[in-house]
């Protein structure tokens, strides 16, 4: 279990003070009920703090980003963005629904990808990052893995990383881009692909999923990362 949290603090370059926050952001409630007499917290209280986070960091944004937009266009746009699809997308893209710790009858009847509980736990774990570095940090977070999916159009779909990482790319003029397995592991059944993305042959990201498209969309969420802190904008 400890090894997966690792993972994700090294997947998403944070290292959190209080580990047992983000235990508690990915505890379901049923994983709790099956630990009896066992001092465990789930995560629904993260997730009540979380989702006021997100609607305080998001409108923050919006309201930045586009400084000529009425109230109610920006309602809507923040709407489309912190909706139950959207959160279920960049969950699924951090791999939250691979680390959730869910008790066996949930388990067994798919919910690692329900919905409502990715949704659920992309909140909760805002509530911890917050609670843990506080709104900068969430704010840094939100920057490198939802803000720069957002379409300059607002009546665009969001953008995936690859997408977004391509056209970084051309903007910058930096030469080709590559995507290359570098090791798959695993039993058939349960494959886990290793992916490096490199620009010019430079190798900028690196990603892990459990497709080679998962990996990829890893890939090039770090290699954004790398470019950020190369060219600050």
């Amino acid at each position: 279990m400890s090894d997966q949290f690792e993972q994700l603090q090294q997947r998403i370059r944070i290292t959190f003070r209080n580990m047992a926050l983000l235990k508690q952001a990915f505890t379901h409630t049923s994983y709790v009920n099956e630990q009896r007499g066992a001092k465990l917290a789930h995560n629904e209280r993260l997730e009540f703090l979380g989702d006021a986070v997100l609607q305080l960091t998001v409108s923050e944004y919006l309201f930045r980003r586009y400084p000529d937009r009425p109230e109610g266009e920006l309602t809507r746009m923040r709407a489309s963005i912190v909706c139950e699809p959207s959160l279920v997308r960049f969950a699924e893209a951090l791999e939250f629904g691979q680390i959730v710790l869910l008790g066996k009858g949930e388990e067994l009847t798919g919910g690692r990808t329900r919905p409502s509980l990715l949704a659920d736990a992309f909140e909760a774990f805002l509530g911890a990052l917050y609670l843990d570095q506080g709104l900068n940090a969430v704010r840094s977070f939100l920057d490198q893995h939802l803000f720069l999916l957002l379409p300059d159009d607002s009546q665009s779909p969001m953008k995936d990383f690859k997408t977004v990482l391509q056209e970084k790319v051309q903007q910058l003029s930096s030469g080709p881009l590559d995507y290359r397995i570098v090791e798959e592991r695993g039993p058939a059944h349960d494959r886990e692909f290793v992916v490096a993305v490199l620009i010019d042959k430079e190798q900028l990201g690196e990603g892990i999923g459990r497709s080679k498209k998962e990996a990829e969309q890893q890939a090039a969420s770090q290699a954004l990362q790398t470019l950020a802190k190369q060219y600050p904008s």
